[in-house]
């Protein structure tokens, strides 16, 4: 079973903390914790389905693009740093709540003390 745009919404949404915002037009969602962003998701390329950018470790990065086709280097992100990860049913739901859940972490690991134990607090 995969995950599709909703599914990917409501499990982002999840997230403590987490808002969606639209700060490059009414296209392109963008799922922010204490005003930084950790993912994206808009109609891709392909306008058959929806590309989700998540924050990812570098080495990582690459290990899950040699096993899924549908995970590529992050569209319009930095691709050391981003996956985008294509939603056409290809990837396990748990394998992308996995990246989802690395890249929340990921962006709350940078963050002030203050901010970061706040959000740890709630996990």
């Amino acid at each position: 079973m995969s995950m599709n745009n909703n599914q990917a919404k409501h499990y982002l949404l999840s997230k403590p903390q987490a808002i969606e915002d639209y700060p490059f037009g009414p296209d392109v969602a963008v799922f922010k914790v204490k005003n930084k962003m950790f993912a994206t998701l808009a109609l891709g390329n392909d306008t058959q389905h929806y590309w989700m950018n998540l924050k990812c470790d570098p080495n990582e990065a690459l290990m899950v693009r040699d096993i899924f086709p549908s995970v590529i280097p992050g569209y319009h992100m930095n691709k050391i740093h981003w996956n985008t990860v294509i939603l056409d049913d290809t990837v396990p739901k748990g394998e992308i709540e996995r990246m989802i859940d690395n890249s929340f972490l990921l962006v709350v690991k940078g963050m002030t003390k203050a901010n970061r134990v706040s959000i740890e607090l709630l996990l």
